[in-house]
């Protein structure tokens, strides 16, 4: 049972967290929906694959060379405002290539530097974003507002693809300007923030300071055990890229099969994040992180198996919930971990682990589906996550028997 002033309730009357809650759940689905028209349009334009995956690795690269840097700007600046500035660079991104699609003047070399600004945004958006909830809640309720944020964000992933599909009807301007709408209402809720203050860094950006937030990860067990957990997870127990593979030649459906194997973790990942914000895990942290990182592998060594489009969809659903339980203690961990003026650094370090997790673990799979086999990349890969958490139980010991989520000395402010 929940503390009294922990519950959920007492989250919701938090003056500043409904009005961040909301911006979260406008952008990420206006930027879902950018996406999929973006997508869309440029193989409509050019009929490149090639194309294509320019276009997401003009997304990737800013937020790769600018993670870092975009840290200490979080944490030397104020981060509400570090925050509008993302928000007002994708607006305007939105409405130029609605403005541009409308008169029919995209161009592919466009595309690619609007895609270059998108990601040099996001760059600043992830850090900024994590820093910023902090100082809006005290530290009891962080755990509880970080799953019912997560429950945000796996919504508008569910959302927002479908949402911009459907309006794409009208035709791609009639995304982008949609879009643009949704960035500028959360730009407008940012601006209503009211954060308590935070102790800012005046020292000029150095290697020593822009390197700060991998330095104070390193030397905590806890902190690393954590973020290295989920870098060797995802980046050996992912399966989205091979989809589409498993969808035609293994169960032998279609695009709406597809579709649903596509939604299946995004809508487990909804189900367990409501279920955190309810019921938030409070004791034991450290082996439910592990476990849930255990099941996630064993998810996807069914998956693998799986020659039935049901049981298929159920592991997939299940690997959301796990990844889910794994995504909020690791991130609730962090938070209150690190001290308000390190928060923009440690975050900008976590957001490179997630980035090099997603982009090297498509690679990872696609590339051992191309040796072994989809079945047996998959397998594999559900085992060798398995050993990882086998491994963690020895190297990471602290992390195994960490029990509360909030530090004594934290819980009493």
């Amino acid at each position: 049972m929940a503390e009294p002033g922990t519950g959920l309730s007492a989250l919701l009357r938090q003056p500043g967290f409904g009005r961040y809650w909301a911006s979260r759940i406008v952008a990420i689905t206006a930027g879902q929906m950018l996406l999929v028209a973006l997508g869309w349009q440029v193989y409509e334009l050019t009929g490149s694959a090639w194309d294509l995956g320019l276009v997401g690795l003009a997304q990737f690269l800013p937020g790769l060379l600018l993670a870092l840097p975009a840290g200490h700007w979080v944490d030397k600046y104020p981060r509400r405002a570090v925050l509008a500035l993302a928000m007002l660079v994708q607006t305007s991104v939105a409405l130029a290539l609605a403005i541009a699609s409308q008169q029919s003047a995209l161009s592919r070399d466009g595309v690619l530097l609007l895609s270059l600004l998108l990601g040099s945004a996001r760059a600043l958006q992830m850090p900024a974003s994590g820093a910023l909830l902090p100082q809006l809640l005290p530290p009891q309720l962080l755990p509880r507002a970080l799953a019912l944020s997560a429950s945000a964000m796996q919504g508008a992933i569910v959302a927002g693809p479908a949402l911009g599909g459907v309006v794409y009807a009208a035709g791609p301007a009639a995304v982008y300007a949609l879009a643009a709408a949704g960035y500028a209402l959360a730009l407008g809720g940012l601006i209503g923030l009211r954060p308590r203050p935070f102790v800012r860094r005046n020292a000029p950006a150095s290697w020593s300071t822009v390197l700060a937030g991998l330095h104070f990860i390193w030397d905590r067990p806890v902190l690393l055990g954590a973020v290295l957990l989920d870098l060797f997870a995802v980046l050996l127990g992912g399966a989205t890229a091979l989809l589409p593979i498993f969808a035609r030649d293994i169960l032998d459906t279609g695009p709406d099969g597809l579709g649903l194997l596509r939604a299946a973790p995004a809508l487990g990942a909804l189900l367990m994040s409501l279920l955190l914000a309810r019921w938030p895990v409070q004791r034991r942290c450290g082996a439910w992180l592990l476990g849930s990182v255990a099941v996630f592998g064993l998810t996807m060594v069914v998956f693998g198996l799986s020659t039935l489009f049901w049981l298929s969809l159920l592991a997939l659903a299940l690997s959301g919930m796990a990844d889910m339980v794994s995504v909020t203690l690791r991130h609730s961990l962090l938070q209150l971990e690190t001290p308000d003026e390190m928060r923009g650094r440690v975050g900008a370090v976590n957001a490179v682990f997630i980035g090099a997790s997603n982009e090297l673990g498509e690679f990872e799979s696609g590339a051992t589906a191309a040796w072994w086999g989809p079945v047996a990349s998959v397998v594999a890969g559900g085992i060798g996550t398995l050993l990882v958490v086998a491994l963690w139980l020895r190297l990471f010991r602290p992390l195994a028997q960490r029990d509360h989520l909030v530090p004594p000395a934290a819980a009493g402010h």
